[in-house]
């Protein structure tokens, strides 16, 4: 046997762009994409993608070029994760609901070429290409008109916009296969909800495993409805607009999310699939009556993004969704975590079925392996669900680095393993729990207290919509939890900070319980839906150092 191994017929490298070429033979006549009344069959997707793909050549767009896109959940945005990365290009996401500054910052970080763009944002990159440095060349903008939208701006005569674009591509194309199946595919950044944003860059092989990974761990059965309530640009929703290429789905795109348009959609399209952060499985289960509307039958929602409070799962699952929940990140292109749910937990009570589904898991059949270590130590944390320490991976997911970023790449990548930054505990049964992100763990008097803890409880209290948890300075404690809270519609006046303190109280150590609540009409969230915890710090140290009494404040 010393002879054999890789030859030529079993190494050609992996990569998820056949998915879609193997869909127009198995699911051709099926629909694909779904806009409005717009419904295209994966013979069609396939072409258009082919047909982008020669259009970004015949520009001058070459391998490892990057091409940008800055779309909503339209199907021009579903293309572009085959057409783009077809052209031998390397694709490059782009947050709608960024400001311009941080765009242009993107767009100058990525030595972008070229970037597909929505009616909607051409304000937006114009603002962001005026900011670019003086002799950095822009790339060239190519609007996406949406005829379903008659308000939006209109591009100047005679530009290129998308469909022209295609009009000039070849349906034929020989597509642009990687030269190795470590050629780099995808540029995203992270959402600098700790720090600022860092290019992350994936090959072609790790988003070929954690697409099948995450079709086999959600168990999706060929031909599902999927509505697009994750935006595509967030960690490009987690692989599935590759993934739903492998099971010939019908991708139901929405320019926007909101609880009435989303259960309306699930009703006339028969949605069965569907994913989003904790925020919009809030947004659902605190929906008005006049909003919902009866589920057609069982309707999936695996959950990632931020650890979903247990209070919430019991919520969307009692209004009629069936909730997974897993855990990723932008530098694991998608979900490598998952709670992989056992069948004797069904006879267990509703709250205790949603407290161990709000934990995140064990990792996927594709992630080799999962830890929690001191860092610094590198040791194993024991597995008694209370000692935490810092979540560790290794597996074909994890990224190739940081673009230009060496120093952030070795903090990142060390000893064999990818440091997440989060502060977890392993339960005896295997299963990780999130605590915190490293930098949002409280030590008050020496004690360290998860915010994701307290938020927890606090997403108990029936009169809560939204909670969060940081640091506020303190003058005898150093630090003392401050509980930034939203109120469910009707509960504005009804409840005060010393309501929430009590209820605190009685459910876990009184150290533990927030010092000082703010009431606020609505969180500041980044772009995905995560809070902005660093506003909500920066909010807590302008208030001063507490002393030894409760405080509350009102914002």
């Amino acid at each position: 046997m010393d002879r054999l191994g890789a030859n030529p017929a079993n190494s050609c490298p992996l990569t998820p762009l056949g998915f879609v070429e193997r869909a127009a033979t198995v699911y051709g006549d099926c629909p694909s994409v779904v806009y409005h009344d717009t419904v295209f069959t994966w013979s069609q997707t396939f072409r258009r993608c082919l047909r982008l793909a020669s259009a970004l050549v015949s520009l001058g767009i070459s391998r490892r070029d990057v091409v940008s896109v800055l779309l909503p959940n339209v199907p021009a945005m579903y293309e572009a994760h085959f057409g783009v990365p077809m052209s031998g290009a390397v694709l490059h996401t782009i947050n709608t609901r960024l400001d311009a500054r941080t765009v242009s910052v993107l767009l100058r970080h990525s030595g972008s070429r070229l970037v597909l763009v929505d009616q909607a944002s051409l304000p937006l990159i114009g603002d962001a290409l005026r900011l670019l440095p003086p002799g950095h060349e822009p790339p060239r903008v190519v609007p996406v008109e949406d005829p379903h939208e008659k308000t939006l701006p209109v591009p100047a005569a005679g530009t290129l916009t998308y469909e022209g674009l295609l009009e000039k591509g070849d349906p034929a194309f020989e597509w642009v296969r990687p030269a190795s199946e470590w050629d780099p595919m995808i540029l995203n950044y992270t959402s600098g909800t700790t720090s600022a944003p860092k290019g992350v860059v994936h090959c072609h092989r790790a988003i070929f495993l954690v697409t099948l990974d995450s079709l086999v761990e959600w168990a999706v059965p060929p031909r599902p409805t999927y509505l697009w309530t994750l935006p595509m640009f967030h960690t490009n929703g987690w692989s599935f607009p590759w993934g739903m290429a492998v099971v010939g789905a019908t991708n139901v795109c929405l320019r926007r999310v909101d609880a009435a348009e989303v259960y309306a959609t699930i009703a006339r399209r028969g949605v069965t699939h569907m994913c989003g952060a904790p925020v919009v499985l809030n947004m659902l289960a605190n929906a008005p009556e006049g909003a919902r509307r009866p589920l057609p039958g069982k309707v999936r929602i695996l959950t990632a993004g931020a650890p979903p409070p247990a209070a919430v799962l019991h919520r969307t699952e009692a209004a009629g969704f069936e909730v997974s929940h897993g855990y990723g990140l932008t530098e694991t292109s998608g979900v490598v975590v998952c709670c992989s749910w056992k069948g004797e937990w069904n006879k267990l009570p509703a709250s205790e079925r949603a407290r161990l589904k709000a934990r995140q898991g064990v990792r996927t059949p594709g992630t080799a392996e999962m830890d929690v270590v001191d860092s610094d130590t590198g040791r194993s944390v024991p597995r008694d669900g209370a000692t935490m320490g810092e979540v560790v991976l290794r597996g074909g997911c994890v990224m190739l680095g940081y673009l230009n970023n060496d120093e952030a790449t070795r903090a990142a990548i060390r000893g064999g393993w990818f440091y997440t930054g989060d502060v977890g505990v392993m339960h005896p049964d295997g299963y990780l729990e999130i605590r915190d992100r490293s930098k949002d763990v409280i030590i008050s008097g020496g004690e360290n207290i998860s915010s994701v803890e307290l938020e927890s409880v606090l997403y108990g209290h029936p009169a809560v919509n939204e909670a969060a948890v940081v640091a506020r300075p303190d003058e005898f404690w150093g630090e003392t939890p401050c509980a930034f809270v939203s109120l469910r519609e009707g509960a504005a006046g009804k409840v005060t900070a010393a309501e929430i303190v009590a209820w605190c109280r009685e459910r876990m150590p009184h150290y533990m319980a927030p010092k000082t609540v703010v009431f606020l009409p609505e969180l500041p969230k980044t772009s995905t839906g995560k809070v902005q915890k660093y506003v909500l710090r920066d909010a807590a140290k302008k208030m001063g150092p507490t002393g030894r009494g409760s405080s509350t404040s009102k914002m």
